[in-house]
C-alpha cells in the first residue's frame, strides 16, 4: 500500500455543547480516491473544514505529507498542495473564465497582479492548459456567471488544478447537476486523479456515484468514523447498513 499522504489523529470539534467530530482518526494513502459518506449532520463537512483548517480543531492533529499542519493558515495549506472545491462554486461570477484561472495562477506563483495584463495574454498558455484539461477551453472568454452550473463546476476544478494540488478535496462534486453531467464530472475527476497523480477525497450523498468511483469509503455517523473499507466491504458491513444504508445491502 502507498504511503499515507494524509493522517488525521483524534480530531475533535465542539460548537458549544455540540460535539461535531468525535476523536476521528484515519489515513489516506497517496494516490487513492476516498469518499466520505454519512447522513446529514454526521460531521462530514466539519471534518473536511478541520483538515483544511477552515475550522480550528478543539483537539487532535492533521498530518499532511508527514508535516503537522494543524492550525496552519488555510492559504499556506493550499501552497503545500491541499486544495478544496466547495459544494457551491467559489468562482468570480463577474470575471471571465480566463480571468478566474488567471487569478488562481497569480496567487499560486506570487506574481504581480496587473489589470492591464489581465486583459492581455498574461499566463495564457498555462490557463489554456488547465481549461483544456477540464474541457471548457472553448469558453475561455465567457463570463463565468453566465455559464451552466455543470461548466461552473468544471471551472471550479480548473481553478483548483491551477493551485497544483497533490490532495484535492471535493464537497459533493455531483450536487446540483443532471445525472448524465454528474457522471461526466466524476469521469473527469477520476481521470485527473490518475493522470495528475493526485489523491482525491470527496463527500457525496449519491451512493451510485460513491460505489462507482471511490476506491475506499469512510463512513461517519453522529460525528464518529464508524467504518472504512472498499466499496464491497462497506456494502456488506452490517453496522454501516444499519447506521447509513437503512439495512439494505445495496446490491
Amino acid at each position: 500500500m502507498a504511503n499515507p499522504i494524509l493522517k488525521v489523529e483524534g480530531l475533535n470539534r465542539y460548537f458549544g455543547a455540540l460535539h461535531a467530530t468525535k476523536d476521528v482518526s484515519f489515513e489516506v494513502p497517496e494516490g487513492q480516491i476516498r469518499s466520505i459518506i454519512g447522513p446529514n449532520g454526521a460531521g462530514k463537512s466539519t471534518l473536511m473544514d478541520l483538515i483544511c483548517n477552515r475550522t480550528a480543531p478543539s483537539s487532535g492533529k492533521v498530518i499532511f505529507k508527514d508535516e503537522d499542519i494543524t492550525g496552519l493558515a488555510p492559504h499556506k495549506i493550499v501552497k503545500k498542495g491541499m486544495c478544496k472545491c466547495f459544494q457551491i462554486t467559489q468562482i468570480f461570477h463577474n470575471l471571465t473564465v480566463y480571468e478566474n484561472v488567471q487569478v488562481s495562477r497569480i496567487n499560486m506563483n506570487k506574481k504581480a497582479f496587473n489589470f492591464l495584463s489581465v486583459r492581455d495574454n498574461y499566463l495564457k498558455d498555462e490557463i489554456e492548459h488547465y481549461l483544456s484539461i477540464v474541457g471548457i477551453q472553448d469558453k475561455i472568454n465567457e463570463v463565468a456567471g453566465f455559464m451552466s452550473y455543470g461548466d461552473q463546476r468544471r471551472l471550479d476544478i480548473a481553478i483548483a488544478l491551477a493551485m497544483e494540488p497533490t490532495l484535492l478535496i471535493l464537497d459533493e462534486p455531483a450536487a446540483g447537476v443532471a445525472r448524465e453531467e454528474a457522471y461526466k464530472l466524476m469521469d473527469l475527476i477520476h481521470k485527473l486523479g490518475k493522470e495528475q497523480k493526485m489523491t482525491i477525497m470527496f463527500i457525496e450523498h449519491d451512493m451510485d456515484i460513491v460505489f462507482n468511483y471511490a476506491e475506499s469509503i469512510s463512513v461517519m455517523s453522529n460525528g464518529s468514523m464508524i467504518a472504512t473499507g472498499t466499496p464491497a466491504e462497506i456494502k456488506q458491513n452490517a453496522f454501516v447498513q444499519e447506521a447509513y444504508l437503512g439495512g439494505v445491502s445495496g446490491e
